[in-house]
């Protein structure tokens, strides 16, 4: 009985993680919605991405309760892309006739989501490398106030 609970505890702490992640984006669309009607640019998903990054930020949010649920929704993520396919194949004719532009928009919006994805990254990792440098010298601080030194 504990080897099937533990064989089927990894897969339903997915599917739950998975649930709540899309809780938060049904709670960041109604928010969107009803809410902040004056910011119609922001989009639920990119809401509810701020909201969890605060929750995590903040410590309210423990990454545990994530974690298995993101990696499967990243590991997943070409089923989300399907659509699209989808609408390709339905309309070849907009994609002869402005074949040649949304390739442009296509090549430019992928390389400035690259480049600004790195950016934010290398930022998020010098901030968090003066933060730990910063609590280093605290407890250094610390330490010698209370040795006496």
């Amino acid at each position: 009985m504990a080897r099937l609970f533990h064989r089927l505890s990894q897969p339903l702490q997915t599917v739950s993680q998975v649930v709540l992640l899309s809780l938060v984006w049904l709670a960041a669309s109604q928010l969107s919605q009803h809410w902040l009607p004056a910011l119609p640019a922001l989009p639920a998903g990119v809401l509810g991405m701020l909201l969890v990054l605060a929750g995590l930020w903040s410590g309210l949010l423990p990454v545990a309760w994530f974690r298995h649920g993101a990696r499967w929704l990243l590991a997943e993520m070409l089923l989300f892309f399907i659509p699209a396919v989808v609408a390709v194949v339905q309309y070849p004719q907009v994609i002869a006739s402005a074949g040649a532009r949304l390739l442009l928009v296509i090549v430019v919006s992928t390389a400035l989501v690259m480049a600004v994805t790195a950016l934010v990254v290398d930022a998020c990792y010098r901030l968090e490398i003066r933060m730990r440098r910063r609590g280093g010298k605290r407890k250094a601080a610390m330490g010698a106030k209370v040795h006496g030194a």
